[in-house]
């Protein structure tokens, strides 16, 4: 079992105006979790502006949504849950529909030279993007948690996995919806996920947020996490909204085995995992190059 009971953020935190690339990814390597202070501050203005604007049209196209299995997504690719008990309508935004194909800011946050050197560091030379970014965005009085879990049980990969980097566009606390993580879980493998009211999460009966570390921060803060690194975030209970954007990188060797957002999906794909080709994964180069190579199955 991991804990942190000895461990506090500073262990892991580094600050944007005295960054040393290397000492960021040996405490990433060391723990499988980083804090950089300050990182983003610089695509914040632009990123709330496009996050609030694209909140406000979601809200006007729930009519539209059409049920999936996650939940319901709005025709901008917004995805609603059900609201919790009390709630002013009966469903929540989750994954808000922003990211870089309507967002600029967004994507030059993602080539950030920062927040790159120390992913290349972390996983080598040649790297992109993996996914279309990802705005994660809490409704106030009630907004969904998400309880504590592992990436790789949504998107196993064949190598290392992505890194991902979390940045708060809000300030944000215990009462809004930090982040928790357990550093030095990335070290585990991946473990067994069930059901929750968040899609895959990990049984509370075996861990509970008080074996996780709370990563309080500023709006432009950001937190690298290994792809197998338990994390997770409580319920936002303040009057506002508190979201945040997420760019994730990997090798471009890797990709994904097993893609599931349930456990019945996840026994599924793990059937077909062998069935996974890198040629049809693709993601844009943000650092490095990628050299040919024939796909032995086609």
């Amino acid at each position: 079992m991991v804990t942190v009971s000895n461990m506090t953020v500073e262990d892991i935190e580094v600050f944007a105006d005295s960054l040393d690339v290397a000492q960021a990814a040996s405490i990433f390597k060391r723990h499988g979790a980083l804090v950089v202070r300050g990182l983003t501050k610089k695509y914040l203005a632009d990123i709330v502006r496009d996050i609030e604007n694209t909140a406000r049209e979601s809200l006007a196209l729930l009519p539209l949504a059409v049920k999936r299995p996650e939940g319901w997504t709005t025709p901008n690719g917004t995805l609603f849950i059900p609201a919790p008990a009390g709630f002013e309508r009966d469903k929540q935004i989750m994954v808000l529909g922003v990211g870089y194909q309507t967002s600029a800011a967004f994507f030059r946050s993602a080539f950030d030279d920062d927040a790159v050197n120390i992913v290349e560091a972390i996983l080598g030379p040649n790297i992109e993007l993996f996914m279309d970014g990802q705005c994660l965005y809490k409704e106030p009085v009630g907004g969904h948690a998400k309880e504590l879990h592992q990436d790789s049980a949504y998107f196993e990969h064949r190598f290392e996995g992505p890194v991902a980097s979390l940045n708060y566009v809000v300030d944000t606390d215990l009462v809004n919806g930090a982040l928790y993580v357990v550093p030095g879980s990335h070290r585990l493998g991946t473990l067994p996920h069930i059901d929750t009211s968040s899609h895959l999460g990990l049984d509370p009966a075996q861990w509970s947020w008080e074996q996780a570390l709370p990563v309080t921060g500023q709006a432009g803060d950001s937190i690298f996490f290994h792809y197998r690194t338990i994390h997770g975030s409580q319920t936002n209970r303040s009057a506002k909204p508190r979201p945040v954007f997420i760019n994730r990188y990997r090798r471009v060797d890797d990709y994904v085995t097993v893609g599931a957002t349930s456990a019945e999906g996840r026994a599924a794909a793990e059937k077909r995992a062998e069935e996974a080709r890198k040629s049809e994964q693709r993601g844009l180069m943000v650092r490095g190059y990628r050299k040919f190579e024939v796909d032995q199955d086609d």
